[in-house]
């Protein structure tokens, strides 16, 4: 956070002490000021906020690229067969083949060429606050770590471009690609692993959420949401991989 906001990155920027340290200690836990940032989230996005997201993430990812420290997503493949383990006693029979089919199909997904670096990795829309038609602040950089760029757009596709049917809308998806092509163009590569890469997504949050549901730790602050929305968004991914709209 404090990288991305000497960036010009409208995040919280945190507040170094004396000893021009970021943490310190409050009642026995790590605490730290941070910056307060103006606006709201929206729950309706149309193509132009969209648009300004990909732009936004464009501008991250680039700051990124001077960010020398080194911490590996912490909800990727890894995370996900631990919470597969811990929740599929929980789950139906369909479910369960489901989630293990999926578990298979990302196995092989390499896609080692692809280009990395630091990712937000839970951009939704209550992440992102607006203010006067602007995007004046992103917040909760809980889940931060290094991944693949473009599974940093699908996150945001799976959430900002939903049509009812959890298919990906047309005219967001298309706005929000242009947005972050205008700074940071996409390679070909890219563009053939968007299908995988959305499921990768919908996969690790529909864990994430089974995982929050059924497995709870002690004084955990994370709202258990419902779990169904991301294994719907899933099997749409799967049934119809969507097509590039860049």
């Amino acid at each position: 956070m404090a990288h991305l906001a000497r960036h010009g990155i409208p995040c919280p920027a945190p507040i170094a002490n004396l000893s021009d340290q970021y943490l310190g200690n409050l009642n026995g836990k790590p605490a730290a000021l941070v910056t307060r940032l103006p606006g709201r989230s929206i729950e309706e996005p149309g193509p132009k906020h969209c648009e300004e997201l990909g732009a936004l993430l464009a501008r991250m990812h680039l700051a990124g690229r001077s960010y020398s420290s080194y911490l590996e997503n912490p909800r990727g493949p890894k995370w996900w067969r631990f919470a597969a383990k811990e929740v599929m006693t929980f789950l139906d029979s369909s479910q369960q083949h489901l989630l293990q089919k999926e578990l298979e199909f990302q196995a092989e997904q390499r896609f080692p060429d692809l280009p990395r670096g630091p990712v937000h990795a839970d951009l939704f829309r209550d992440n992102t606050l607006f203010d006067g038609g602007r995007i004046s602040g992103v917040i909760d950089f809980y889940f931060a770590g290094v991944d693949r760029l473009l599974y940093d757009v699908a996150v945001c596709a799976n959430d900002w471009c939903l049509e009812e049917s959890s298919a990906l809308e047309r005219r967001r998806t298309r706005a929000l690609l242009a947005g972050y092509h205008a700074l940071r163009p996409f390679t070909e590569l890219e563009e053939k692993a968007w299908p995988a890469l959305l499921r990768a997504a919908a996969l690790r949050f529909w864990l994430s959420r089974l995982h929050d549901f059924h497995r709870p730790r002690p004084g955990m602050l994370v709202h258990a949401h419902d779990p169904e929305h991301f294994r719907r968004i899933l099997e749409s991914r799967i049934a119809a991989a969507p097509p590039w709209m860049a």
